[in-house]
């Protein structure tokens, strides 16, 4: 059967793409290459991007405001943006009716012309990419890498291209049926965006659908919330902290020391892995079992992992003042990212960490971080929209304290830590109710943590945090 999103298809379509995000603007690209005609429909009244959009394509259709029925009169198929839900009344309508809903992520498979490896998870999925992107760089591999995280998937497209690397969120995987033999990785499954889905096991199906059509697939053997497909088991590679089958990646002890091996091979020393924290093995392990599945050369996959040090915002080591270490983990932004920082940097001796946590709880339990804290951590202090239901799922558990902002949180960290401790900065919230997104938020956690000890930090992103 014809691919229904291949060039030729799509110039005899009437489309419409909905949303004027990054998503939509690169679908808007693609489209314009390709001589595809299209209709812009957006349900805010005035999108940040509608200038931009209404300069560069003026012979465009564009419509702004609340979606309705009538919008789709002509229309036989749309690419919605993953910032638009599906249960949108007037998309539900358009679905039952027969019109054909789809999103980049298609139009990116039906394109591609290399390998795709596509990468989903809760928690991880930015930093396993960006490592396995990394890693083909260091193979000698020209690799498109992008996606969820940073470069639309569309914009990756190119002649000559070795290997795609993409992150999918639920959202994109809201609307795939077949992943057209890619290799897919489902790194974990902890509750986020209940804002958006009914239920867990709504949120649950989203992510298992990036199983469907794979050639083979890269799972966490410790994670009971995912379910793989009935395929054949040489498909399968899973990854987990515990000793590991013939063929399959975890970690061995060997006369006191970590490895991470494949099955009874030794591959490499956990203490010269450069990601800091326990939870960054499980990222290390999935992303060795995927250079393996992509054909990466393993010197080079092992070489990136003794230098590769994390993205920013994520478990970032920001500096060590009176032996206290701070952790700037803002891209922590629900409770299971939480839990795994809280996890991968407490202290099996004595709780050890400051907890600094807060924002947007778009609707999650904090009561599912109870368990780790009363382990590890010591002291918790809340700022922020949800500071309270925070509060009231963890006082009974371990002291808090809530403030008005994370300067004032990182102040009261400063005063109550000793020698020893680690202040981890890990909201478990979305950032915007005070901040324009994760990495604002991470930049003032730094620029609090550093106001005395002012240092310029060495990253271009960012600039001089003093």
């Amino acid at each position: 059967m014809a691919d229904l999103m291949t060039e030729s298809n799509l110039v005899n379509r009437s489309i419409a793409i909905l949303g004027m995000g990054a998503t939509g603007r690169s679908v808007a690209r693609y489209l314009s290459l390709k001589g595809v005609s299209f209709s812009w429909f957006d349900s805010r009244t005035e999108p940040a991007a509608l200038a931009e959009v209404t300069a560069s394509y003026p012979n465009t259709k564009i419509v702004t405001g609340p979606f309705h029925n009538e919008m789709w009169v002509g229309i036989d198929l749309a690419v919605v943006s993953p910032g638009i839900s599906l249960s949108e009344p007037a998309i539900v309508n358009a679905r039952k009716n027969g019109l054909e809903i789809i999103g980049d992520l298609a139009l990116f498979l039906a394109a591609a012309e290399a390998p795709v490896v596509a990468i989903s998870g809760s928690n991880g999925k930015s930093t396993v990419t960006t490592l396995l992107g990394e890693m083909a760089k260091a193979s000698g591999i020209d690799a498109g890498v992008g996606g969820n995280l940073g470069v639309p998937m569309l914009d990756l497209l190119a002649n000559g291209r070795q290997l795609y690397v993409v992150e999918l969120s639920s959202f994109q995987l809201e609307l795939i049926n077949d992943l057209k033999d890619a290799v897919a990785c489902l790194l974990n499954i902890s509750p986020d965006h209940m804002d958006r889905y009914k239920t867990l096991d709504d949120y649950v199906t989203a992510k298992q659908r990036i199983f469907q059509g794979a050639v083979s697939i890269v799972s966490n053997r410790d994670d009971s919330l995912i379910n793989l497909p009935s395929v054949e088991q040489s498909d399968v590679t899973t990854f987990g902290l515990d000793a590991p089958l013939e063929g399959q990646y975890g970690v061995t002890n060997h006369q006191d020391r970590d490895y991470l091996c494949c099955g009874d091979e030794r591959l490499i020393l956990v203490d010269s892995i450069a990601m800091k924290g326990r939870h960054n093995l499980a990222n290390a392990l999935a992303a060795l079992a995927l250079g393996s599945a992509a054909g990466l050369k393993l010197s080079a996959v092992l070489d990136t992992l003794q230098n590769f040090k994390g993205l920013p915002h994520r478990c970032e080591v920001v500096t060590t003042i009176d032996e206290v270490l701070f952790i700037d983990d803002s891209k922590g932004t629900n409770v299971g990212a939480t839990v795994a920082a809280i996890e991968g940097f407490g202290s099996e001796s004595a709780p050890n960490l400051l907890l600094i946590a807060g924002g947007q709880g778009k609707g999650q339990d904090f009561n599912d971080l109870r368990s780790a804290a009363s382990r590890f951590v010591k002291y918790g202090i809340f700022y922020g929209e949800d500071a309270q239901k925070i509060e009231d799922a963890l006082q009974s558990t371990i002291n808090v304290r809530r403030v008005e902002t994370v300067e004032s949180a990182v102040n009261h960290a400063k005063q109550s830590a000793v020698a020893g401790d680690i202040v981890l900065f890990s909201p478990a919230c979305a950032s915007f109710d005070l901040f324009a997104g994760f990495e604002e938020r991470g930049r003032h956690f730094q620029r609090a943590v550093l106001s005395s000890k002012c240092t310029t930090l060495d990253r271009s992103d960012q600039g001089a945090l003093c």
